[in-house]
């Protein structure tokens, strides 16, 4: 039998109305959820950040087992209450991995250049966010381009692990925004139209979006402004 509190796939999503086009309850029910559970684990992350401002920043090795480990295994418990723990170990690891990132700034005096991509940050999410309510798209054509955004970054970072061509970090955080807001557009569709009825896995991928988006305007205005 269905835990009716992890739901999967039993509602329609978008309902035609003689007003016009609205949630129906299912749709209503995974939204609400997962900006519940999204609003938390930041909240999490943000005090995980806090307190590991002054400890040394995780290597690339530890960060990518750390989130694929923890990832995997949040998708394997997704069903079930224990998912909630790993969804919260998950974004207080990323958190953990932004604290020692975030104190470099504020130990060079720059913590303007973090407040105003926490601030771009939210902006892009929230204006993304309210367009795809309101406009109650389909943004499943998004796909595709997530698909090859995907392939083409993935290529980009390992080249930069290998060369030194000038340019190529900024481009890769220009290219990261871009398709981090195109994944915020698609996710939220997505559980609009019916395509994700599993709150916990739509709260990671949001949150991985912000994530990305948030690192990447550090490293773009970092880079404006002298500081990289």
């Amino acid at each position: 039998m269905q835990d009716r509190r992890f739901p999967n796939s039993q509602a329609q999503g978008i309902t035609q109305t003689q007003t016009g086009t609205t949630l129906d309850t299912g749709a209503a029910a995974v939204l609400r959820n997962t900006y519940m559970l999204l609003g938390l684990t930041i909240a999490f992350s943000a005090v995980v950040a806090f307190f590991s401002m002054n400890m040394p920043r995780p290597g690339f090795l530890i960060t990518l087992v750390g989130f694929y480990g923890l990832f995997f295994l949040t998708a394997k418990l997704r069903n079930s209450p224990w998912g909630l723990a790993s969804t919260f170990a998950l974004t207080g690891f990323m958190g953990y991995t932004l604290g020692p990132l975030i104190g470099m700034f504020a130990g060079a005096g720059a913590m303007g250049i973090v407040t105003d991509a926490l601030g771009l940050t939210a902006l892009v999410f929230f204006g993304l966010s309210a367009y795809a309510l309101i406009s109650k798209k389909d943004f499943s054509f998004l796909s595709g381009f997530l698909m090859a955004g995907f392939v083409v970054l993935v290529g980009a970072m390992l080249l930069s692990l290998f060369t030194d061509i000038s340019g190529l970090h900024l481009a890769i955080s220009c290219g990261f925004v871009l398709f981090s807001s195109a994944a915020i557009l698609y996710e939220t569709g997505n559980i609009i139209h019916g395509g994700e009825r599993n709150y916990i896995m739509a709260t990671i991928s949001l949150y991985v979006s912000i994530y990305n988006i948030f690192v990447s305007l550090l490293s773009i205005l970092s880079s404006f402004n002298g500081d990289d």
